[in-house]
Order: C-alpha cells, then sequence, then structure tokens
C-alpha cells in the first residue's frame, strides 16, 4: 500500500481488491461506532467492505444509514442499491443502525427525490462513499448533463444512461460535497483513465467525480493497483 497525492484528494493504492475492501471496512467500522452518518453506494465494488464491517463490527446501533443514490425499484428488486447494502450488511448485523434512511425507489424519481429531500433535511453527512464508472460518473450524475448544475437542491431524479435503463434518484453535488470525509472506492482496470481524470486532472463535467472534494473535511480515494495504473507517481 502507498499514499500518494492528488488534487485535492488523499490517494491510497491498494495491492488488491481485498485491500481496499478491508480499508474501507475500517473506515464504515469507526464511523459506525463513533455513531456518524453513513452514506453507502451500490455497485460490486464496495460489497465485500460491507461484509467485512459486519464481521468486524456487530452492534450499529449508534450509526445511521443514507443512500447516495438508488434505481426506481422496489426495495427487494435485485437492481436495487438498498436491497445491495441489505444483504451484505445490514442482514449480517446483531444489532441494526439506529435509522436506515431508505430511498424510495418505488415511488419514481420525482417524488421519490422530493421525499429523501425531506428525509435529509439539516442531516450532517460524516462518511460519503462513492463508486465511480468506467466514464467518471458517480452516484447517478453523468457526464455532462444538466444534473451537474443543480445547486438549489439536495436530492434530484434523474434518467438511466447506462445499464439498465432505469430511472434514478441521487443526491446532488452539493449534497456529495457536505460529507465530513468523501470516501472514493475504485477497482478495476476499466476505470483506470477515468480515475486519472477525477483525482489528478482539473475539475470538469467530462468527469463528474472530479467535481467532488469534501467541503470543510476530507476526501480520500482508495484504489487498486489497476485502477491505479495511470496515475502519476
Amino acid at each position: 500500500m502507498e499514499t500518494i497525492a492528488g488534487r485535492d484528494v488523499q490517494i491510497v493504492v491498494a495491492d488488491d481488491v481485498e485491500e481496499v475492501a478491508g480499508l474501507v471496512a475500517d473506515r464504515l467500522v469507526e464511523t459506525a461506532r463513533a455513531g456518524g452518518s453513513i452514506v453507502a453506494t451500490g455497485g460490486s465494488g464496495p460489497r465485500r467492505a460491507y461484509q467485512l464491517a459486519a464481521e468486524r463490527e456487530a452492534d450499529w446501533s449508534r450509526a445511521q444509514i443514507w443512500w447516495g443514490d438508488e434505481r426506481c425499484v422496489p426495495p427487494d428488486d435485485e437492481n436495487s442499491n438498498y436491497r445491495n447494502v441489505k444483504e451484505e450488511l445490514l442482514d449480517k448485523l446483531q444489532v441494526q443502525p439506529e435509522a436506515v434512511h431508505r430511498m424510495r425507489g418505488e415511488l419514481g424519481k420525482d417524488e421519490g427525490a422530493r421525499d429523501y429531500e425531506q428525509q435529509l433535511q439539516s442531516a450532517s453527512l460524516d462518511l460519503v462513499l462513492l463508486g465511480m464508472g468506467p466514464d467518471g460518473h458517480i452516484a447517478s450524475l453523468y457526464p455532462n448533463q444538466p444534473t451537474l448544475q443543480e445547486t438549489g437542491r439536495k436530492v434530484i431524479g434523474a434518467e438511466a444512461h447506462l445499464e439498465p435503463w432505469i430511472d434514478r434518484i441521487s443526491l446532488t453535488l452539493p449534497s456529495l460535497r457536505a460529507g465530513g470525509t468523501v470516501l472514493f472506492i475504485v477497482t478495476g482496470e476499466s476505470k483506470a483513465d477515468a480515475a486519472a481524470r477525477a483525482f489528478t486532472g482539473d475539475p470538469d463535467p467530462g468527469t463528474p467525480a472530479s467535481l467532488v472534494r469534501a467541503d470543510s473535511g476530507n476526501t480520500v480515494a482508495i484504489l487498486d493497483l489497476e485502477a491505479a495504473a495511470r496515475l502519476s507517481r
């Protein structure tokens, strides 16, 4: 493992995906034990981290769980980000979090976004997990889309731009930047080009991840060797 400096981000390069998962799990456990609010992310990248976090700490009674984005499907649908976190983390805990704030995707993108914005209100988000797609998208904020320009709302509805072609609900850039710690989880060779743009290049709406840095906290990116292949060392 090595740590290198990016553009306003601390980049941690792990040897493999298992080490990435372990490092992310440590952050999750630390925040849960401190009674923090965690913004979970979907996708395959963090699943192992959720499993390890549940193994390392079974009592999450002081924590609150939020989501960064969700597909407009019922919570038991195979495409649901909530279902992913429930199966890999929540179902494995002995003591459940103080609160689990699910995005109600079944309401549709617009009503679901309004509902979640009411839930957020003045909530403080301590740890914001973010995956990143090969195109540099984060949450459900895609390259060069009008959703990147939204500054007045905390949550918005978004149309799908990748498979599965399902509408989404997403936190906005200001909401993501408000996290105490913003933690990117990036693995795999397919993410290498986007990672270089996101973490060492200039801010660019063509790579939404490059636009997310914690306003007053820390921004950390944990990558495996393949995802970090095009970073300058």
